[in-house]
């Protein structure tokens, strides 16, 4: 069994977010930098338990320059077999998505792992826009996957129960809370990461189909107003004149 793993990286959950002065790129000087949690602990983790059931290969890809490569190592340290790095410093969810079916669409892949959706942007478009290209199924937000021979069963969380879905192999899938259990890279696999192949490739080209204009900060919060609780007329007050539904 051939399996992707697409792995993105992300400022951490405790970075302060900030902008170059024109708003138009995101301001990298002191952030630390992790590999996307639903990545690394719902996608990665659930290729690499099929590997060991079942045999085959975890390959890491991810889209980026040279100095993202200590994050891919972890995706080794983990239990990735090998990974591949495109050389590209994408600018759009789209441009991302092009180079990783260019590079899997020569590959004859079984399964396409994408976390549900990375912490920075919160898109969830580039798996979907992945097997757009492939002209592959795509299930997003699983929870679980199970493979009997070719046919994979899975199962996702909707408003009011589980939905369960089958669908024949190849396929993509974002991975959501449920499909596996974080792990933590041993000392024997962070040992052998450094002699696993990370190769690298050259992207391809792509026309951006739109253009990134400004990013803003949303406004700053509020304090909370506190009332006592027999007064209604304030309560009615601030709710008409203050209260601001989002």
């Amino acid at each position: 069994m051939k399996l992707l793993v697409c792995i993105s990286q992300t400022p951490d959950t405790t970075a302060k977010i900030s902008f170059n002065p024109e708003g138009t790129d995101f301001n990298a000087a002191g952030v630390q930098f992790i590999m996307n949690p639903y990545d690394e602990w719902y996608a990665l983790v659930r290729a690499c338990e099929l590997r060991e059931t079942l045999g085959g290969t975890v390959v890491a890809l991810h889209v980026g320059t040279v100095a993202n490569e200590t994050t891919i190592r972890k995706a080794l340290a983990i239990g990735a077999d090998e990974a591949v790095r495109i050389n590209r410093d994408p600018k759009s969810a789209a441009d991302t998505a092009k180079q990783i079916a260019t590079y899997a669409a020569a590959e004859n892949f079984d399964i396409i792992f994408f976390g549900k959706e990375t912490i920075d942007y919160n898109g969830s478009e580039v798996g979907a826009m992945v097997a757009e290209y492939l002209q592959l199924p795509y299930v997003s937000f699983a929870s679980k996957l199970s493979l009997n021979g070719s046919t994979a069963t899975m199962e996702r969380d909707i408003e009011g129960g589980v939905e369960e879905l089958e669908v024949d192999l190849p396929f993509v899938v974002s991975a959501a809370k449920g499909m596996a259990e974080q792990r933590i890279p041993n000392m024997r696999g962070i040992m052998t990461a450094r002699t696993k192949p990370l190769t690298e490739i050259q992207p391809v080209d792509f026309e951006a189909p739109s253009t990134l204009v400004q990013f803003t900060l949303p406004p700053a919060k509020v304090g909370v107003k506190l009332i006592q609780p027999d007064d209604m007329d304030e309560l009615v007050r601030l709710l008409h004149e203050e209260a601001k539904v989002i």
